[in-house]
């Protein structure tokens, strides 16, 4: 096996993680060996993939679904928790690639930059058992529009706020938007998007065999009806995440032959046209996150974005980097779109996954010896976009090891920025102020003034699971946070599951364009899956708005 192509190596590697994280009667002493027998050690089997593609599909169904608001409140029923389509124990590593490095930007101090805001508001979201009784992780995300908060937790619960935290109406099955067939079976990993540049909002889910569920709002009102859409897709979409973009619903996931890329055709999707396809890319070595359109201004022409990081041990030599994609969908001649990498940007080295590569059990907690889930390996949601006068913005962020605490999880965030040229890399930080604890599950978002805001959980052997966030002014020194604000105190750790969060989710506000809104999951007491969720906003000070 070791003359075969890196590439190939790489995607029968994915095929065998996806076979024994779906059948768990393989035990996990077998899976490794499997793994070791067939491909040797992980370090020898870096690669680099070139994208496979376009297949184009168009939807399987689509309708006109009942409005939100009349549906029955949703149900409690258990549902079986879905599992990134990894190895359920980490693989072996070399000792080079094990090796605990000290991140080199990792700020020790972060009194140079502006104060953190306080939050305007702070309530409780959705919480379990009332989502499902055996569902961890939450999967938790959310976004704001003019007017409402939408939380959406597994399996599968909407939730809608007024910004005063007041619900609107019960919490709702979004599979009961379609009532029969494949998405009507609440399976999770959701995800929520207002398209402010349309004013409206996208649900979605995955379902099995290999589907993707979109309900995109008729109008404004995210409790109103929804154009219903299913497509069937190459593989299981696991994991996958949604942008917003001028042409596109943009999609990536994690699948069998490696990371995909999709777009999907919003211009139809938002009229209810039966007659919406997508186009898709395949073959990539690590999960890509695609940009998602902050504000009305939806820059310039073209396809939408995406990033992933790259790792000098794993991924194919080379020094650690971002790297940036461009998908050109056409929609009417698939065979003419294009999936292209326009720029790589080297950031500061970094040590790829916080205990080895897909290392499920990682962040010790207090009063448990239950070890949570960093899901350190790839991008974490949002890779937001925001175009500020002449310029345009991007901000991302990912878990990296290094870090202070035990075993060291920081969050490495960098924001890209264009003018009149190409996109570069305007500045780049790790988040770890040096108090022993592990900050991990991040997310991040910018405002209309260019403010940063990167919201996170955090946890060590002395402190239970917290919400956290951090802030930061465009006249703050580079690759600085300011002292962090704590959203929601944990009183307890998760002592079941070791899966965590999986996500969170910060976006801006677009009514009041410096004020931020950020949802994650926490514990109130020691419990085996009795999650609860947290919702807050907090407000930049000194916003033009």
């Amino acid at each position: 096996m070791q003359s075969m192509p890196a590439a190939f190596r790489y995607v029968l590697l994915r095929r065998v993680a996806v076979g024994i994280q779906r059948q768990w009667r393989i035990g996990a002493t077998f899976a490794i060996a499997l793994i070791v027998v067939t491909f040797g050690a992980v370090g020898s089997a870096s690669a680099t993939a070139s994208s496979t593609g376009p297949v184009a599909r168009e939807a399987v169904s689509s309708q006109l679904s009942v409005p939100a608001r009349d549906l029955p409140p949703a149900s409690s029923a258990t549902t079986e928790s879905r599992l990134r389509s990894q190895p359920a124990t980490g693989l072996p590593l070399t000792t080079s690639f094990m090796a605990a490095l000290t991140d080199t930007i990792a700020a020790s101090s972060q009194t140079n930059a502006s104060l953190t805001p306080a939050a305007d508001l702070s309530f409780d979201g959705t919480q379990n058992p009332f989502a499902c009784g055996g569902c961890t992780p939450p999967d938790t995300t959310g976004d704001v529009g003019p007017n409402r908060f939408v939380q959406v937790v597994n399996a599968t619960k909407v939730a809608v706020y007024d910004k005063s935290g007041s619900l609107q109406a019960p919490p709702f099955d979004l599979g009961d938007l379609w009532g029969t067939g494949a998405c009507s079976e609440n399976a999770g990993d959701p995800q929520v998007n207002y398209d402010g540049l349309a004013d409206r909002w996208v649900l979605a889910q995955f379902a099995d065999p290999r589907e993707l569920c979109f309900a995109v709002s008729e109008t404004p009102d995210p409790l109103g009806a929804y154009h219903l859409y299913q497509f069937e897709v190459p593989t299981f979409p696991d994991y996958f995440k949604i942008g917003v973009w001028r042409n596109g619903y943009y999609v990536s996931a994690n699948e069998e032959d490696g990371y995909s890329a999709y777009a999907f055709d919003r211009p139809k999707m938002l009229a209810g046209n039966p007659s919406a396809s997508f186009v898709r890319f395949g073959g990539e070595t690590n999960f890509l996150m695609p940009a998602d359109v902050d504000g009305k201004n939806a820059g310039a022409a073209g396809g939408g974005l995406f990033y992933t990081f790259k790792d000098s041990d794993f991924h194919g030599g080379g020094p650690d980097r971002i790297e940036l994609f461009q998908l050109d969908p056409d929609f009417t001649v698939p065979a003419n779109s294009t999936f292209t990498v326009i720029k790589t940007f080297d950031v500061a080295p970094f040590t790829y996954t916080v205990c080895g590569f897909f290392n499920f059990n990682c962040i010790p907690q207090k009063d448990s010896t239950r070890t949570v889930d960093a899901v350190s390996e790839w991008p974490m949601q949002r890779f937001a976009y925001r175009k500020i006068g002449p310029r345009q913005e991007l901000v991302g962020n990912f878990t990296v090891g290094g870090g202070s605490a035990v075993p060291g999880a920081a969050i490495r965030w960098f924001e890209l920025r264009r003018g009149g040229g190409s996109w570069t890399l305007q500045q780049e930080g790790t988040l770890d102020p040096g108090d022993g604890l592990n900050r991990f599950m991040g997310s991040i978002s910018i405002d209309q003034d260019g403010n940063i805001a990167l919201g996170y959980s955090a946890s060590s052997s002395a402190a239970y699971p917290s919400i956290r966030y951090s802030t930061r002014t465009p006249s703050d020194p580079p690759g600085t946070m300011g002292p962090e604000q704590i959203l929601q105190a944990g009183g307890g750790s998760q002592t079941g599951s070791n899966r965590w969060g999986d996500y969170s989710a910060m976006s801006a506000d677009p009514s009041v364009g410096c004020r931020f809104w950020y949802t994650n999951e926490y514990y109130a007491t020691n419990s085996a899956r009795s999650w609860k969720t947290r919702i807050g906003a907090f407000t930049m000070p000194g916003c033009s708005s």
